[in-house]
């Protein structure tokens, strides 16, 4: 087993570094607290945002559909113009 601090490798039953005399049992695993999820949340919530505002501003800058050809009136007559 390699010490996670200095790289020495030491017996698989030590309990400790016999070099730098550092605890060699397996760090507990990481569990994200309610800071880390307010800030990816928020983090993900500004991004949805701003591709929204980007994808709003990207589409009014497309000529509309509806102003590129003229309908006749006697076609639509349910339509006022």
């Amino acid at each position: 087993m390699k010490c996670l601090n200095c790289q020495q490798e030491n017996k698989d039953a030590a309990k400790v570094c016999k070099r730098c005399g550092r605890d060699l049992a397996m760090p507990p695993a990481w569990f994200p607290d309610w800071k880390w999820h307010a800030r990816t949340l928020g983090l993900i919530y500004a991004c949805v945002t701003v591709l929204y505002f980007a994808v709003d501003f990207a589409l009014r800058q497309l000529p509309k559909p509806y102003h590129i050809r003229r309908i006749p009136a006697e076609m639509t007559p349910w339509l006022k113009r």
